[in-house]
């Protein structure tokens, strides 16, 4: 058995893998298990490292000062964009893992972080045009699309019964790339000040080489997932498509709006109590650090309940949260905003992780269904693996957008009455539309409902 086993994971030039049987007990005990263990860890660095270059805006505006002559309606789009961009990017990046191979596009991916974080640098002082920051903002998405590729190859290493608690962990170690990017921006300003930003761009250029270096050396490529450049034309007609991707808005839209937006809020807001930059850094982490740890949990939550279940709960849990901050908005209560606030990034968190593990499911009760009709079963687990891999890049492309949509809101918020209500009220009402959504498409006893989701 060890030599098959040995035969089927040997990594030859190029580090690829001809054979890959998660589901295979034995195989997974004997060297499956470690080999995906080894991809997960340098796949999180990698996708750490994007996020924090796609969040880079989120800092940076902070440095803007009077001398950069930009309003906070002109800071909102500075972060709106490079979100924009990194969402349509996740599309391609997504299916780019199965034409150059997991490790090759993840060495790739990485070496483009260095475009712009090196025309940042270029171009970031004062006299600079607006347009030109919007420009340079705009190629920082890039980091945004290297969570696709990175979920859609973890997706691919990992057995179905750990799929959850596998993609949580490399979702929640990108995104801790959000709340890291913050807290170094917050000691570039508190020790050098807000004169000197290229500094937290310094720091990144070597992160970013060692990243790729790390990829081209210990990560492998899949053979396996050759076969699945087709599966986005297949996904697209699929309800089920568009009712996750509708929930990931939810979630992860929210965490990564609130991330890129959260400090501008404060400023704009509770201007009295954060009037300079540094005060408003000293809280912008917390949120999207707490986001980003509870993510795995709610991948393992929803291994053990359903994604389904968890899912929905989570989102009445955020829909209240979402009232506690208009509330305090309204009532110019700090503490409670502060309060309601850091709730929204853990349960989005929370929602990120147990929303993601409702895709392999879905396909998975989908294949089952198939099976019970007459088809052949490794036929339909294979069409089932390649159609949650295109859906996982889907899905977070469009829940991306939903970043968007939350800098998009509360600009308009703060620029119809200088308060976010209108925004936070829109935000209850998306909450409690996903969990309706949930509840009436995989919880709601009905014929046809899929089991297991």
């Amino acid at each position: 058995m060890t030599g098959v086993l040995a035969g089927r994971t040997a990594a030859p030039a190029g580090r690829r893998i001809e054979d890959w049987q998660p589901e295979d007990t034995a195989f997974w005990a004997e060297a499956g298990a470690r080999i995906a263990r080894r991809n997960l860890v340098y796949s999180v660095l990698s996708e750490h490292i994007g996020f924090s270059v796609w969040s880079l805006w989120s800092v940076l505006v902070l440095f803007l000062g009077p001398a950069y002559h930009i309003d906070p309606a002109g800071k909102f789009l500075l972060t709106a964009l490079p979100t924009a961009v990194g969402a349509v990017l996740r599309i391609p990046y997504t299916f780019a893992v199965a034409k150059f191979g997991g490790r090759n596009w993840t060495v790739l991916s990485a070496l483009l972080l260095l475009v712009p974080t090196v025309l940042t640098g270029l171009v970031l002082k004062p006299g600079v045009s607006f347009s030109t920051l919007l420009l340079v903002s705009a190629v920082a998405g890039v980091g945004g699309g290297n969570f696709a590729s990175s979920m859609a190859n973890i997706n691919a290493f990992y057995p179905e019964r750990l799929k959850g608690w596998a993609l949580g962990i490399n979702a929640g170690g990108g995104n801790l790339g959000v709340p890291v990017v913050q807290l170094l921006g917050l000691l570039v300003l508190a020790t050098a000040g807000a004169a000197h930003p290229r500094l937290l761009l310094v720091i990144y250029l070597p992160l970013i080489v060692l990243a790729a270096l790390g990829a081209a050396l210990r990560m492998d490529n899949l053979a396996t997932l050759k076969g699945d450049r087709g599966a986005l034309r297949e996904v697209l007609p699929e309800p089920h498509t568009w009712v996750i991707s509708v929930l990931y808005i939810g979630s992860f839209g929210s965490f990564i709006g609130f991330g890129f937006a959260f400090g501008q809020v404060l400023q704009v807001q509770f201007h009295h109590q954060f009037d300079t930059p540094v005060k408003a850094a000293y809280l912008t982490f917390l949120g999207p650090l707490l986001g980003s740890l509870i993510r795995p949990v709610g991948g393992r939550l929803a291994d053990r309940f359903g994604g389904a279940v968890v899912t929905c709960w989570n989102f009445v849990a955020m829909a209240v949260g979402a009232a506690v901050v208009l509330v305090a908005s309204r009532q110019h209560s700090l503490g409670l905003f502060l309060a309601g606030f850091v709730a929204l990034f853990v349960l989005s968190g929370l929602g990120n992780g147990s929303t993601y593990k409702m895709i392999p499911a879905v396909f998975r009760a989908r294949a089952a269904t198939a099976v019970a009709a007459g088809a052949d079963r490794e036929t339909a687990e294979r069409t089932a693996r390649r159609r949650s891999g295109a859906v996982i890049g889907l899905a977070g492309a469009i829940g991306a957008f939903g970043g968007v949509l939350v800098n998009m809101a509360f600009r308009q918020a703060f620029l119809s009455s200088h308060r976010g209500d209108g925004a936070y009220l829109a935000f209850l009402g998306y909450y409690a539309l996903c969990l309706l959504l949930t509840w009436a498409v995989y919880l709601r006893r009905r014929p046809g409902r899929l089991a297991g989701v």
